[in-house]
């Protein structure tokens, strides 16, 4: 995930753009790359914008775009910052009014609505040096729409204080299967005590008077859920831009064993503490009140700062099928209209580089989506007291993309509101994935 949002913004931008009459992409597609590399100066000076939503990132790109202007001095970049809760809005709006940023980040769930409405321009890079879930995530009917920026993934996240106070040593390796087996599960009822003192299976444990929890299970579909049905040999969809199908036997037995940790095993906050978009799961893994909380790594920066006790990082838990976790990447998305098509590849082409990805991994931004860059990430957060390389081992492992169709914008909402009812135990996992996959392929175009 990106850090938790508000959605609302999404919704109405999936729906603007079901007014936005398709426009072909001009000789933006077929502009040359460029690596950054001076254009030779004596032109007319040319004004790019780009549009971003990370503050923080934001200090870095000025960085990266002081560098890129002092290379190309006749193109100046001015750099637009908005609130994710306002992005995708404004994005909208202009790319309907033909005034859309001439650079602009673009995410996997988002990229269908704009790429099919002929938005994006087609990008030329080398795409074998990228990391290929970033690249398969901005890729439409063969052709790349989106220079590859970084990518964050799901690690698990841990309490190391609560483990050294149950006596309890982190695994190497955490498993679990549907039926409860594995040691995740025997890991998570160790770290779980009620106000007593006494664990789940123990002879007087009160579930409704838990003090901590061993581990976080909640309705979070990039981090829970997702991860759970692919590693149990489930599907997402039957292929990119296409149906849903997480209503399949492996995928209903992986949605049972999230509901099970919470409902059945008491090793999880109960969902009415958790389920979006009012759950407090984060603000209790920082108060110390759960022991394990899968995360993704772009969550760090809001977490550990606030966290009272030394913080780990683990391998996501193996399925029955191995482990396989959502790998969210992000991309330099160029505007198809663009009134400097040339200028604005050669920007988007030359954040597709070394020099800048480096300098944003190596200040703890991001991991960078070009391969072997990584490490200055890994030692950013090192000097800081925390490892976080099991988050690079699982990128080089089995990795996914957030559903990459049409309507998952418009459909997140009401996947939220009845998968929330599942984790209530108000609905089956059955009929939660069969009532959601029905609701989801409506949506497709």
């Amino acid at each position: 995930m990106r850090t938790p949002r508000t959605r609302q913004a999404a919704l109405l931008a999936a729906a603007a753009l079901l007014t936005l009459t398709a426009c072909g992409s001009g000789d933006a597609g077929d502009a040359g790359g460029g690596d950054g590399g001076g254009d030779g100066g004596g032109g007319e000076k040319v004004t790019l914008t780009y549009r971003l939503w990370d503050e923080q990132q934001k200090a870095g790109y000025e960085k990266v775009m002081a560098a890129f202007e002092k290379a190309n001095p006749t193109i100046d970049v001015q750099i637009e910052l908005l609130p994710y809760d306002q992005y995708w809005t404004k994005l909208t709006a202009d790319a309907v009014a033909g005034s859309a940023p001439d650079v602009f980040w673009m995410t996997p769930t988002q990229f269908p609505e704009y790429v099919t409405k002929g938005v994006l321009a087609e990008v030329k890079v080398d795409a074998s040096k990228y990391h290929p879930t970033v690249v398969g995530s901005f890729t439409y009917e063969g052709k790349l729409y989106g220079v590859p920026k970084d990518w964050g993934t799901v690690g698990l996240l841990y309490n190391k204080d609560l483990f050294k106070k149950a006596g309890v040593e982190m695994p190497d390796k955490l498993t679990w299967s549907p039926d409860g087996g594995g040691t995740l599960l025997e890991v998570a009822r160790k770290l779980t005590v009620d106000e007593a003192g006494k664990h789940p299976g123990e002879d007087g444990f009160d579930p409704g008077k838990v003090k901590t929890y061993g581990f976080g299970s909640w309705n979070h579909y990039q981090t829970q859920w997702m991860n759970w049905v692919n590693s149990n040999g489930g599907k997402l969809l039957d292929k990119p831009f296409g149906k849903y199908t997480f209503n399949d036997e492996a995928s209903v037995q992986a949605l049972q064993w999230g509901v099970d940790l919470v409902n059945k095993h008491h090793v999880s906050p109960p969902a009415s503490q958790t389920n979006p978009p009012t759950g407090k799961i984060t603000d209790m893994f920082t108060a110390g009140e759960v022991a394990m909380f899968p995360a993704n790594n772009a969550l760090l920066p809001f977490v550990a700062p606030g966290a009272g006790f030394e913080m780990g990082v683990a391998l996501m838990p193996e399925g029955p099928q191995g482990r396989s976790v959502n790998l969210n990447g992000l991309s330099e998305a160029v505007y198809a209209k663009s009134e400097h098509p040339e200028e604005a590849m050669k920007l988007a082409a030359y954040l597709g580089t070394e020099e800048p990805q480096k300098l944003m991994a190596d200040g703890g931004y991001v991991f960078p989506a070009i391969n072997g860059l990584a490490q200055g990430y890994v030692d950013y957060w090192k000097a800081k007291g925390l490892d976080v390389s099991p988050f690079l081992e699982e990128a080089e492992g089995t990795t996914f993309p957030l559903p990459v169709t049409t309507g998952f914008t418009g459909f997140e909402t009401k996947l939220n509101q009845i998968f929330n009812e599942m984790y209530l135990g108000k609905l089956t996992p059955k009929q939660a994935a069969d009532q959601a996959v029905a609701e989801g392929n409506a949506t497709i175009e």
